[in-house]
């Protein structure tokens, strides 16, 4: 969320953000309950010092039945105060957690993902000299999976994988948390489990009311809990309400969890293959930092990624996210998007997202700046590490033999054993 302050002096600019962003503009109404509930505060103090100097004036009083009546008929003008004071406070909270975060100058203005920006390609897709299979042919000719065995035992949208592709998907994750461990990041194994609070510190979703996440968050039926859609939801709830060291920052993060997500695209798309699940395994970054230093951290997650698109040999590209396409939170966002093959299009593999301080006033979390004592909120980063079964798909795809068989990236070889391809007729 915005600081009211920063609203009150900036009227323009957040409106501007709710244009830009696609939310409803809701800034006058904040700015309208705003003085009323500054007015209520005052009125109230007020009322309040009235009425103590009424009971200090009644036991020395010759008519102590009216300061009494006195007394108790601004008790009941301030019990009302307070009624409407509450409710006002309410309302305005619930309207500051649907301001969405104020955008980079640097990212494209655009209604939604057409207005994205290429800005860097690696790479250059393979020019096959044969026929390359889509991804489900290589999972079924090489017995990589069991989609109709597992969608009647668990349902549609889940998925199992078997043999040396299982083996490729532990060695892609234990690749990429190894790497950033080398890098300084403090590997993580989060929880899946969670409060739906925790979810809501986060800061993907508009409101005060937690009901609004039901329509993608799978909720605990009976229980106070629910899953989280990413490790990203626990890392950012670590420090709450605690105040760090300057000396301490930047925290860098690997969280791994199995992630949920209730929502599993959009109808009749990517319904084949291994793209889209409500459960799947990600590997994620995370940072927190001071404000000053965002721009750097954000182009080393952006890196991170890039340096394990080339580990994994694989033709992406970097995309700069417009406004429309950039999400509620986010201050900036780079998608990296590897090549898929059978689709003859780039597909999404990470984002990179700057959050700014908005996280940190819904956790609460600061430190102390060393020179001037103050107390600051942290900004907070983030950025895929890596996500499977989906980073399966551009690897199995653009490292494939013309006997069905993959060839294994060099980086991940010692972690399958020293072999150098899977599948096939071998």
């Amino acid at each position: 969320m915005l600081d009211l302050k920063f609203i009150r002096e900036n009227a323009d600019v957040v409106k501007n953000a709710c244009r830009v962003k696609n939310f409803p503009d809701v800034v006058d109404d904040i700015l309208k309950l705003d003085v009323r509930v500054r007015e209520l505060k005052t009125i109230t103090q007020t009322k309040t010092a009235e009425k103590n100097k009424i009971s200090r004036e009644i036991p020395t009083a010759t008519d102590k039945a009216a300061l009494v009546a006195k007394s108790k008929a601004i008790s009941e003008e301030i019990a009302n105060d307070m009624a409407e004071l509450a409710d006002k406070e309410n309302i305005l909270i619930d309207l500051l957690h649907r301001v969405p975060q104020i955008p980079d100058a640097s990212a494209p203005i655009g209604k939604d993902d057409s207005a994205n920006v290429e800005i860097k390609r690696v790479g250059t897709p393979r020019n096959f000299d044969f026929t390359p299979r889509p991804q489900w042919e290589l999972l079924d000719m090489n017995g990589w999976w069991m989609p109709e065995k597992i969608a009647n035992i668990c349902g549609t949208r889940t998925y199992c994988l078997c043999g040396e592709l299982a083996e490729l998907e532990l060695a892609v994750q234990t690749y990429v948390i190894q790497k950033l461990i080398a890098k300084g990041f403090t590997y993580i194994e989060c929880p899946s489990i969670t409060k739906p609070q925790t979810i809501f510190n986060a800061g993907h979703f508009m409101g005060s009311d937690l009901n609004v996440m039901n329509d993608d968050v799978f909720m605990l039926t009976d229980t106070d809990r629910c899953l989280a859609g990413t490790a990203e939801i626990i890392l950012n709830s670590l420090h709450s309400g605690e105040i760090l060291n300057e000396n301490d920052l930047p925290i860098k993060y690997a969280g791994f969890s199995p992630c949920f997500r209730k929502e599993a695209g959009a109808a009749g798309r990517d319904t084949r293959g291994l793209v889209r699940f409500h459960q799947f395994n990600k590997v994620e970054q995370y940072i927190f930092c001071k404000p000053e230093d965002s721009d750097s951290m954000h182009e080393l997650l952006l890196n991170n990624l890039c340096e394990i698109m080339d580990d994994f040999e694989l033709p992406y590209r970097v995309i700069a996210n417009s406004t429309g396409d950039m999400g509620f939170n986010k201050v900036k966002m780079n998608d990296v998007e590897a090549w898929f093959p059978s689709e003859n299009a780039y597909r999404e593999l990470g984002s990179c997202s700057s959050i700014g301080q908005f996280q940190a006033r819904r956790t609460n979390t600061r430190y102390r700046d060393n020179a001037s004592g103050e107390v600051r909120f942290v900004a907070t980063l983030n950025n895929t590490g890596i996500a499977v079964p989906r980073a399966l798909v551009p690897i199995i795809e653009n490292h494939q033999n013309a006997d069905g068989s993959v060839n294994i990236p060099k980086k991940l070889q010692p972690l399958m054993g020293g072999r150098t391809k899977i599948g096939g007729k071998h």
